[in-house]
């Protein structure tokens, strides 16, 4: 079991692939040449991706191997989990998947003084900032959907909660544009509430590693100029 945070970890730059819409993002990332230094898959994305360096499985092997509990992915997690080679982090061991690691839960919670779990993905996030990783992009965490406003699932709160954390360590956090994570998906002139009433809204925007706030038509302002110059 890992006991402290693995050193050549640290700095580096990471993928999180989860199993939400919001993963074709990811794929159209690495098709116009967006690299990473590692990439993280949770949960059935094992069977999906070609290039994972780890993996987060929370429920135990025992829950794909021996019951249907996870319905369709059932057969292919059956299939794939013996022939992973990579560190599967879970909470349990299984000598039938032996790549699977105790996930640091003892270590990790007495170093970061916080033990908020409620879904896997919550905690790679926190395993990202134990680790002390320089940049995480999330994709494929969604939770909601526009085109189903009568579903959701639970957990967003917690995997938010921990991007912040990430946040106040100055880790550098990008969300899948497709994903309301952290409200992404929602148009610049809407996040700020109250703001997003007025005639010309207040939108925030980052210059210079800083964030900045100004007004709806500036934006536009310089937009239009900028068309007039190559038009």
């Amino acid at each position: 079991m890992i006991k402290e945070p693995i050193s050549e970890l640290e700095g580096k730059n990471i993928a999180l692939v989860a199993m939400g819409q919001s993963q074709i993002d990811y794929h159209l990332a690495r098709t116009h040449s967006l690299t990473f230094d590692e990439v993280w898959a949770v949960n059935a994305m094992v069977g999906v991706l070609p290039d994972v360096d780890r993996a987060f499985i929370l429920d135990p092997m025992s829950r794909f191997l021996d019951t249907e509990d996870a319905g369709s992915m059932t057969a292919m997690m059956r299939n794939r989990l013996p022939q992973i080679q990579y560190p599967i982090y879970t909470c349990e061991l299984d000598d039938r998947v032996p790549s699977a690691e105790e996930f640091p839960l003892s270590a990790l919670v007495a170093d970061l003084g916080c033990a908020y779990f409620s879904n896997t993905v919550a905690y790679a996030i926190a395993f990202a900032l134990w680790n002390k990783v320089s940049h995480l992009t999330v994709f494929g965490v969604d939770f909601t959907y526009k085109g189903n406003m009568h579903f959701a699932e639970a957990g967003r709160a917690c995997c938010e909660f921990w991007l912040a954390k990430c946040m106040d360590q100055k880790i550098e956090i990008a969300v899948a544009p497709r994903s309301n994570l952290l409200d992404t998906d929602v148009e610049t002139q809407y996040k700020l509430y109250g703001y997003h009433r007025l005639d010309d809204p207040f939108i925030t925007y980052i210059k210079e590693d800083k964030m900045q706030v100004c007004k709806w038509s500036e934006v536009e302002k310089e937009k239009q100029e900028f068309i007039g110059m190559i038009g």
